[in-house]
């Protein structure tokens, strides 16, 4: 189980203590600025924050998260552009940059969504298929680079379409058994390898803000061919579909839904086969705690943003549920095991101009809980 805070929340309530020297009323000051968020709604806003983490595999981590918001050319007709940036060092000297975006150009004609992650950082491989063990079966050292960009042009109203291009490194790969009586079967790729994937991607996209949507519709069609031919080491195809739905209930709910799907076709990897888990979907399940040729998942949140506490109308909160699976092959056997998981949160509104909400979620499923806090919902 994973344990990461923010300590952005701890600065602040440790806002009003603080004297009056100078350097404190910089920073006394920053924190203002997020609190009251008196600014210009069409000025574009910068935070950066630390965070502290714990995980069996990599012991305390510690590191530092940023978000930076804007509208091109301060224009708040379009849509909301985001980029996510995290950094982080452990006592195991391992480290990661990762960087998450979603841009959106003058009057919306472009959108680049994407992200890049460069990482020394070990993970816990329990096998392939829905009926792998719930203790891992081996830690999986290795260095990777990912890097998944696409480049879409509206063509219509709320519609997109452009290539998109997935690379993944993964070298150094080591797979250390969990005890000496664990013997870890080796999946495909356990070498490394380098695999490039090429493709177009089809978007319907009639967000405004990506971090928190509250009336509107998203879904991708994205395929991608893996080959030989630009350098990949392993030839296989993805598709990839991911559909959100997102509609307001009274003045202040959202009902949101999402259904998503990968398939993989060929010689895939064992790090890019269809991933279950995560802090985005099945909230509860590690990150690639099932793993296999093709994915579901789906989930439903609904939302109260904010709470009518009338004290406040910052705090927020939210309940939601998730179903998936992973199989091997489309046959009668591909839903035989379908796992569950459900949960909450609270939500703490970070810049009310801009309708951008903090959230601290708490999932549960049959093997365990998981704990989150991130900047915008979790789709």
């Amino acid at each position: 189980m994973k344990f990461r805070f923010t300590l952005l929340l701890v600065l602040i309530a440790l806002f009003v203590q603080i004297p009056n020297s100078f350097g404190q009323s910089l920073f006394k000051r920053y924190i203002n600025s997020i609190l009251m968020d008196t600014s210009d709604i069409t000025r574009p806003q910068f935070l950066v924050y630390p965070t502290l983490a714990y995980a069996p595999e990599t012991s305390w981590e510690i590191g530092l998260s940023s978000l930076y918001v804007y509208y091109a050319n301060r224009d708040t007709t379009n849509r909301l552009s985001e980029v996510n940036g995290f950094t982080f060092v452990t006592l195991e000297n391992q480290y990661g940059l990762w960087f998450d975006h979603a841009l959106y150009t003058d009057e919306n004609k472009w959108l680049f969504l994407g992200r890049i992650r460069v990482q020394s950082f070990p993970l816990f491989y329990h096998g392939i298929g829905m009926d792998t063990p719930e203790d891992y079966t081996a830690r999986v050292d290795a260095n990777q680079i990912i890097i998944k960009e696409r480049a879409l042009r509206k063509v219509g109203k709320n519609f997109f379409v452009g290539p998109e291009l997935d690379f993944q490194r993964t070298s150094s790969v080591n797979f250390v058994p969990r005890s000496e009586d664990t013997v870890a079967e080796l999946p495909l790729g356990y070498e490394g390898s380098n695999n490039l994937g090429l493709g177009l991607g089809l978007v319907y996209d009639s967000r405004h803000n990506v971090l928190n949507v509250r009336d509107a519709f998203f879904s991708e069609l994205a395929l991608l061919k893996f080959d030989g031919a630009w350098g990949s080491t392993f030839d296989f195809t993805s598709v990839i579909s991911d559909t959100r739905i997102y509609r307001p209930m009274g003045k202040n709910n959202v009902l949101a839904a999402q259904l998503l799907g990968q398939f993989n076709f060929g010689q895939v990897p064992f790090n890019q086969l269809a991933l279950l888990g995560g802090e985005s979907i099945m909230r509860g399940y590690y990150y690639g705690r099932f793993r296999d040729n093709h994915q579901l998942a789906s989930q439903v949140e609904y939302r109260f943003l904010p709470l009518p506490l009338g004290f406040t109308d910052r705090i927020g909160a939210a309940v939601f549920a998730g179903a998936g699976t992973v199989f091997p092959e489309f046959d009668a056997s591909a839903f035989k095991k379908v796992v569950f998981s459900a949960g909450g949160g609270l939500r703490f509104l970070l810049f009310p101009k801009k309708d951008i909400y903090t959230r601290l979620d708490v999932a549960f499923t049959q093997e365990g809980t998981g704990f989150y806090i991130f900047i915008g919902e979790a789709f």
